[in-house]
């Protein structure tokens, strides 16, 4: 029998192994742009550019943030490019089937709202579709993507950093955070490049818990200048929730892992004395802080919060006010916006899971927290160990506010983190050990 033809091998190993849809030029530069315009372009930015996006005022269209838009096209580009744009949807639900669960429960919710005329249809398609999006694009994307992108994540993020601390020292906001062009002139927090100063703490706080348990590839004393750097614009943003995670959560961690340290492996003694040296130098470096005034600012918003707290108790009370066939499917809303500012909520429902089951109806939200449940675990499943810390911080801080229930790019700023600092394969090798240490017996031993 004669053997098979080279194009009927070539046609069995194709069918044999999983089609990956590489990403093309376009779609590379596409996602690095969309990158940019996530972490550096706030809503006061747009602003000054004539874009309406955190008002109430003005079209439709700026309602939805420009990095949202791009990412949308993108993933129309390359489905185009795939050949096959069913094909390429089917494929990208086999890789991240969570995050196609996501986008798929957030599409029928936005049907929904538009049906019933409910508010936050914008914050559906920013939050949640953009998030799932951007995870579904960077399913296929390769090491080398990969590496880039965190390279332009740490580049972006020292940025914001300094930013921040020159609008704290300068009391010179660049792009404050804006309500239809309206400033808020008395908050003197860093706005920076993400816009609100709780927007700016929430992700400077996932970013530093990252670093801290991820982010294998950078070298520790670069990794620990950025994050003393990131701690030092953490204060200028004053988000005490997200301070008070990473201090607990981050202390908890690093005490663990010193444990650990000392129990199991050899102890670098160049290392150990930088360590001694810096924990006994903190003590001057924060008293010097402190009688500068550096945490005034923050200090004051622990000691005098506006009401902020009892705001979290008040929202509890607005559940007696609606029946539970309300409750379950979503009240009036004319009378919801009442009863709230008659309980001084002009700002707000702070907290995500209350303010979605008051206006969008438990039954909805139970189903919107279901596919983001499988989606959190999804992203952190297929990455390194360590995702916990800043999973954990993340958790705490989006409880904290309105974050996932109104219109955000928290969501992808988060899970671009993830992907970027726990992508398996980014770990730094390790250097080979000296010749003559080796032979000396101070290097590992060769069996």
């Amino acid at each position: 029998m004669a053997p098979p033809s080279n194009r009927l091998v070539e046609r069995k190993r194709l069918v044999a192994e999983p089609v990956v849809a590489r990403i093309d030029m376009i779609s590379r530069y596409g996602l690095t742009a969309a990158v940019v315009m996530l972490f550096m372009v706030s809503g006061g930015m747009l602003w000054v550019l004539g874009y309406n996006y955190e008002g109430l005022t003005g079209g439709a269209i700026s309602k939805i943030h420009p990095a949202t838009y791009l990412v949308f096209l993108i993933l129309a580009w390359r489905s185009c490019v795939y050949g096959n744009p069913i094909g390429f949807c089917v494929h990208l639900a086999n890789q991240r089937p969570g995050a196609a669960f996501m986008a798929g429960i957030a599409a029928m919710v936005l049907l929904f709202v538009i049906l019933r005329q409910r508010p936050n249809m914008a914050g559906l398609v920013d939050t949640y579709l953009g998030a799932t999006f951007l995870v579904l694009l960077l399913a296929d994307a390769d090491r080398a993507l990969m590496a880039r992108l965190e390279k332009l994540l740490h580049v972006m993020m020292t940025l914001n950093a300094l930013l921040a601390l020159f609008e704290f020292a300068t009391k010179h906001l660049l792009f404050p955070f804006r309500l239809d062009g309206q400033a808020f002139e008395t908050d003197l927090r860093s706005s920076a490049f993400h816009g609100h100063p709780l927007t700016n703490a929430a992700v400077t706080a996932c970013y530093v818990a990252a670093l801290l348990s991820g982010a294998r590839s950078l070298p520790n004393g670069l990794r620990f200048a950025l994050i003393a750097l990131q701690g030092a614009a953490l204060v200028a943003f004053g988000g005490r929730t997200a301070m008070v995670a990473i201090i607990v959560f981050g202390s908890a961690y690093c005490i663990s892992r010193a444990y650990r340290t000392l129990r199991h492996r050899r102890v670098s003694l160049p290392a150990a004395a930088v360590t001694i040296m810096l924990v006994a130098l903190s003590p001057v470096v924060l008293g010097g802080l402190a009688a500068y005034g550096f945490f005034d600012a923050l200090l004051e918003r622990f000691l005098s919060d506006g009401g902020s707290a009892n705001s979290r108790i008040e929202m509890l009370e607005l559940f007696q006010y609606f029946t539970l066939h309300e409750l379950i499917v979503g009240p009036d809303l004319d009378l919801l916006d009442t009863v709230r500012r008659m309980h001084g909520l002009e700002w707000g429902i702070e907290n995500p899971i209350i303010r979605m089951t008051l206006y969008q109806g438990a039954f909805i939200t139970l189903l919107m927290a279901l596919g983001f449940a499988i989606f959190m675990y999804e992203l952190t499943r297929r990455c390194l160990p360590g995702t916990w810390l800043p999973m954990a911080v993340w958790l705490l801080v989006m409880m904290s506010a309105e974050t996932i229930s109104s219109k955000t790019t928290l969501l992808s700023k988060f899970c671009f983190i993830i992907l970027c600092l726990y992508y398996p394969g980014s770990e730094r090798q390790p250097r080979p050990v000296n010749q003559m240490a080796r032979n000396s017996g101070f290097g590992p031993r060769q069996t």
